[in-house]
């Protein structure tokens, strides 16, 4: 996949939530704006992919997944491209859903991380850990 190409979430599967939380798409999509990096590409083009992945973020996968990409080397190229300064924030590699929802509480000066860094934390594994796609189980 290009790093300029919009990712194509299932639109349908996040309908329900997209409508109930979108103070937290335009909280996501404010994020990503302010992070955008102008010679990426259009305004319009910038707002495309800001609106997927805010929209994707809601999903119950790993981002990279829930924004039908095949890996999350490609949503790294892709936040890499259109929103570089923030991806240059995620200094440790920590799992972007992750990220981006740990930017915002930065933002309201909210902390609500068990540890006072992620080093000690005992949900380290979660935040930085591989990110595979979950197994599919039978009924």
């Amino acid at each position: 996949m290009k790093a300029h190409a919009a990712p194509a979430p299932d639109w349908e599967a996040l309908a329900d939530r997209m409508e109930s939380r979108r103070d937290e798409i335009v909280d996501l999509m404010s994020l990503l704006g302010d992070h955008a990096d102008p010679g990426a590409g259009s305004a319009e083009a910038v707002d495309t992919v800001a609106w997927a992945i805010a929209c994707a973020s809601l999903g119950d996968n790993h981002l990279w997944q829930d924004l039908g990409l095949p890996s999350r080397l490609e949503l790294s190229a892709l936040i890499g491209h259109w929103f570089p300064r923030l991806a240059a924030l995620n200094t440790h590699n920590m799992k972007w859903k992750k990220f981006l929802y740990k930017q915002l509480c930065l933002r309201e000066e909210l902390l609500i991380c068990k540890a006072p860094s992620c080093d000690v934390c005992p949900d380290h594994r979660v935040c930085f850990g591989p990110e595979e796609a979950p197994a599919i189980t039978s009924a």
